[in-house]
């Protein structure tokens, strides 16, 4: 698409070649209509002197006229005969200088008409000389008589064309005289208006001017900027003129064969000539594609250095069309050889963590089995002894006994919490939909003594359909519910509310930079001990505990496998609470809507 300094100038060329037109067509139409002027004004004066001549060719015709009768001498009669020839000649001339106008028409047929009577006027009275040689006599003298109105007439009919001629000419003059005082100041307006468009088009030429100068400027830092930037980034350029069928290289791709900058012809062939020997063929099969359906995707291929070194490259390319509709191909090569070499890093590191993993799951087969294995014996020797030795061991004996059984209990739960918190970690992250009123129904079954003992209410809000792990979500839920329980106020009744509301990510600073625009917010509210909220994120580490383990039991890994299971859920967990008026657990899952 032309720029708008590209269209302005056009503009103030085509109006500027339409200006020189129209002064061009307006001093034609000006000097066409002189030259009309000067034609009407010597036709004009032509006319004058025709009438003039007729009068003195009239005048020549009644002298010799006069004289036949006088002297009935026939050499009088010759200037008559060749004053009728010219009067005849006048009159035709007048017929062509007249302007066509009626009423000069008329006054030439008028005119035509008393010349042509008084001639026969003439012939009268030569014939009356003729046959009479008395002069004077009384129809010869009232043929004269009459000869001289007929002239009369003549006089006054030229008279009339004259001033007919008179008027037409003074009209003609003061209209041209009209055009003539216009023109020159419609001339001097085209003149300024095209000076204005020349000097405007001079100044908008000198800032473009200005401007590309400083483009220039700008795309010669960028372009040095640019080849600076392929040499930092290992990247190169290329150009492909689809219509030539030609290529361009740019300097840094010959660095990355390694090669010299331009040191060889931008040619397919030749570069096929550092290609791997067992990517050409895929290579060479990608470039034709791209040649029929014009689009290269990421490719990738292998080249080789004269010294050996073998690096990897990436290329692509997309079509590109100019303002002239030149059709090319601008490609990138991207030198990837660190990006492969850290991709197999990062393979080399799965397969070590995978080794982890399967050592993990031995150690918890080791754990959920051969720890607990000689756990049990202990606590099943320690349990016989206390029922058959009883009596044979000192009260001090019965008190390491006790302290024994606790630390073994203690002990198996430490095993078993353990392996709940890597059951989180390890386990498959299948999603299902599930009903999450049901899981909340198995976690209090699974709870049911301890609520039983504790006398504890719980209160739930009807809770959506969700994608979810099945048994983390319902191993969260058992973690909270018992979290409650466990820190319940000595002698009053546990009550936990469990409520459920959908909220906007934006409207919540917790989420507010998350992916999802909605979550599932669950909270679960208990009147029990609480705690201090500066202990609010750290309730939530492994092994953390906010009380003796001789006051309250535990190994401080529930709440952080309700942080984890949470987390596998791409969720929030919050801790919000006050000493002596219980505790806020909020949790925030994503969903779409």
């Amino acid at each position: 698409m032309p720029s708008p300094s590209s269209r302005y100038l056009r503009t103030a060329f085509i109006v500027g070649l339409f200006v020189i037109l129209c002064i061009g067509g307006f001093t034609y139409k000006h000097i066409s209509e002189l030259s009309q002027t000067s034609k009407v004004v010597k036709d004009n004066y032509s006319l004058r002197s025709e009438l003039e001549h007729i009068i003195s060719n009239l005048k020549d015709a009644e002298i010799g006229h006069r004289g036949y009768l006088l002297t009935h001498d026939s050499l009088f009669l010759n200037p008559y005969k060749e004053s009728l020839q010219k009067v005849t000649v006048n009159l035709s001339r007048l017929d062509t200088l007249i302007v066509p106008n009626s009423e000069q028409v008329e006054k030439l047929k008028d005119l035509e008409s008393d010349i042509e009577k008084r001639f026969k006027n003439f012939d009268k009275s030569f014939s009356l000389a003729n046959d009479d040689d008395t002069i004077l006599t009384q129809d010869l003298l009232f043929l004269l008589h009459e000869g001289e109105i007929r002239m009369d007439r003549i006089r006054a009919d030229i008279t009339a064309m004259l001033d007919i001629e008179e008027r037409l000419l003074s009209h003609n003059q003061e209209i041209n005289e009209e055009k003539i005082g216009l023109t020159p100041l419609f001339f001097y307006g085209l003149l300024i208006v095209t000076l204005v468009i020349l000097l405007l088009a001079y100044f908008k030429m000198t800032k473009d001017l200005k401007a590309l100068k400083e483009s220039n400027t700008e795309l010669e830092i960028f372009e040095k900027l640019t080849k600076q930037s392929e040499i930092v980034s290992n990247t190169s350029t290329w150009v492909w003129y689809i219509e030539e069928n030609e290529f361009e290289f740019s300097d840094n791709l010959y660095r990355l064969v390694g090669e010299e900058p331009q040191s060889f012809e931008p040619t397919l062939e030749n570069f096929y000539k550092y290609v791997h020997e067992e990517d050409i063929s895929n290579l060479g099969q990608q470039v034709s594609t791209m040649m029929q359906e014009e689009d290269l995707p990421f490719t990738s291929f292998r080249v080789v250095r004269k010294d050996g070194a073998i690096r990897h490259l990436k290329a692509y390319s997309k079509l590109m069309d100019d303002t002239e509709g030149d059709r090319k191909m601008l490609g990138v090569t991207i030198d990837a050889t660190n990006e492969v070499e850290n991709y197999r890093i990062i393979e080399q590191r799965n397969q070590e963590l995978e080794r982890t993993n399967k050592e993990l799951s031995a150690f918890n087969y080791v754990a959920s089995h051969d720890l607990q294995e000689p756990l049990r014996k202990i606590q099943t020797f320690m349990s016989r002894l206390e029922t058959k030795e009883k009596d044979h061991i000192s009260e001090s004996g019965q008190v390491y006994i006790q302290r024994m059984k606790s630390a073994s209990a203690r002990m198996r739960m430490l095993i078993e919490d353990l392996l709940q918190y890597s059951r989180t970690n390890t386990s498959e992250k299948e999603y299902l939909k599930t009903n999450m009123n049901m899981l909340l129904e198995h976690a209090k079954t699974e709870l049911i003594d301890s609520i039983e003992e504790k006398q504890a209410k719980i209160i739930c809000d009807d809770l959506p359909t969700m994608d979810v792990i099945s048994f983390q979500i319902q191993q969260l839920f058992i973690n909270l519910i018992s979290n409650s329980l466990k820190y319940s106020k000595e002698g009053v009744p546990p009550i936990i509310k469990i409520t459920h509301h959908e909220v906007l990510s934006r409207e919540v600073d917790a989420i507010k930079d998350s992916l999802y625009k909605f979550h599932h917010k669950i909270t679960f509210i208990d009147n029990g001990i609480g705690f201090e909220q500066a202990y609010a994120d750290k309730i939530f580490l492994l092994f953390n505990r906010l009380h003796g383990k001789s006051e309250y039991s535990g190994t401080g890994i529930g709440l952080a496998i309700c942080k984890k299971i949470v987390e596998n859920h791409r969720g929030v967990i919050l801790a919000e609470g006050k000493p002596n008026f219980g505790a806020t657990f909020i949790i925030y899952l994503p969903f779409l809507k």
